[in-house]
């Protein structure tokens, strides 16, 4: 593709349809939700002491303050370090054709650069914000249509990073030509399915990509050198940037219910459905036969000793929802990872793939499922896809529930004004430091 065209739209400020700016008000507030519940993980916490102790700002101007944190960090640091707390609590946005998340890595980008800008309007953080969702959508579409592994999203949503950084720096066409080939060149290209068979803080990347991605557009502002990102100039990859400027996919984005990785939602909101048509309890439950895609199906199976076992996890996450109704934060961190009843419903749970749910992977997420009830009673469930996105779509209020269930080690009123700003960030007198503001003190602050 013409580089120029995507330095045009990365570089100057594009007409973003007023739906895609809802959208991404939106999803970053829905992320700093998530980010908020996952500040007092084990994950977050270590990434953020990192961050402080390793990756620190030569001067005031090149650093950001650590999300939910109140510490200081360069701007690299930063990003990474709240995208790793994100990216370690499974609740955050994601898009279908790139089978992976943008939002991860993206938003705690935005956050780190902006906060350098105290008169950055709400509207221009959240025009850039589209803009690089953009931007690593068709980077992500192209790596995984042109190499043969599946690679985390770390890989791509660098590029989206890179982006972000260089136009809020005001770069120039080969500023970001550099900034786009050095993220994707030291992007980590590490394999998605190793994790998956392996689940553990590594989890989708995403740490790494806006690391990475921070640094390249830095880098790339003093003068270092990259090679172009074939995932954007490529011959082959072309097709996938055709429509940048006249399709917004940050549109299609999705925003989870439960946080849990995405594979296995269709199979929750297939059981969710079944619990509401016709109540019953995990006592009343013989056995469960889910029929998925393959991916969904190499999920985790056993009993979870790590919060990140039990978020890569399909059978106990039904056993969760059965037992409790719900999925939050408490059902898969700390006791809720030895949970007896929920340990109990476990062996009656079976996981098979279904070809024809593999087919639709992964612009669908595809499951059916059959409960079969003490008195021989079978219930199944059609096939269903995965909700939150625009197959799909949750209410809001459905979306403010979860934002509030991620985000409740918050205190009022500080829980209810970071919900506000998703209105306030789309008034044309906001400022973006209005957030940045009020996620920068310790979740245990009450003075916000």
């Amino acid at each position: 593709m013409d580089f120029d065209r995507i330095a045009e739209f990365v570089l100057t400020n594009q007409d973003v349809p007023e739906t895609a700016l809802d959208m991404a008000a939106l999803l970053l507030i829905d992320t700093l939700g998530v980010a908020a519940g996952a500040a007092n993980m084990e994950a977050g916490r270590i990434a953020r002491d990192h961050a402080f102790a390793f990756h620190g700002a030569g001067t005031p101007e090149h650093a950001a303050t650590l999300l939910f944190d109140g510490r200081k960090a360069s701007i690299p640091g930063a990003a990474f370090a709240a995208a790793t707390q994100i990216d370690n609590l499974d609740a955050h946005d994601g898009y279908n054709p790139t089978k992976g998340h943008i939002g991860c890595a993206v938003v705690p980008a935005l956050l780190a650069f902006a906060e350098a800008q105290p008169t950055l309007s709400a509207k221009e953080a959240l025009t850039t914000l589209a803009m690089s969702y953009e931007v690593a959508a068709r980077a992500g579409i192209a790596l995984h249509a042109t190499v043969s592994d599946y690679h985390t999203s770390g890989a791509w949503n660098a590029l989206g990073v890179a982006a972000l950084g260089c136009h809020l720096q005001g770069a120039s066409n080969e500023h970001l030509r550099q900034a786009l080939g050095i993220a994707e060149y030291y992007g980590p290209r590490s394999q998605m399915m190793r994790e998956i068979a392996n689940p553990t803080m590594l989890h989708d990347g995403s740490g790494m990509g806006a690391m990475v991605g921070s640094m390249a557009a830095l880098m790339a502002g003093s003068g270092f050198k990259g090679a172009p990102a074939i995932t954007a100039e490529a011959d082959d990859a072309s097709p996938y940037w055709d429509d940048l400027g006249t399709v917004w996919t940050i549109e299609r984005n999705y925003i989870k219910p439960y946080p849990i990785c995405r594979w296995a939602h269709a199979s929750l909101d297939a059981l969710s459905g079944l619990m509401q048509q016709r109540e019953f309890s995990a006592d009343d439950v013989t056995s469960i036969n889910v029929n998925t895609f393959a991916e969904a199906a190499a999920l985790y199976r056993g009993i979870p000793s790590t919060t990140t076992q039990a978020q890569y996890s399909l059978a106990f996450a039904l056993s969760v929802l059965l037992v409790h109704g719900r999925i939050g934060p408490d059902q898969i961190t700390g006791a809720g990872l030895s949970d007896p009843d929920v340990a109990d419903v476990l062996p009656r749970i079976s996981v098979q793939e279904d070809a024809r749910h593999s087919d639709r992977f992964p612009e669908g997420r595809w499951s059916d499922l059959t409960v079969t009830l003490k008195d021989g009673t079978s219930l199944s469930s059609g096939d269903v896809h995965a909700r939150g996105g625009p197959e799909a779509p949750m209410q809001l209020t459905e979306i403010e529930t979860k934002f509030r269930t991620m985000a409740a080690v918050l205190p009022e009123p500080r829980l209810s004004k970071l919900w506000a700003m998703r209105e306030r960030l789309r008034q044309p007198d906001a400022t973006f430091v209005e957030l940045i503001q009020l996620v920068g003190e310790p979740v245990e602050a009450n003075n916000v």
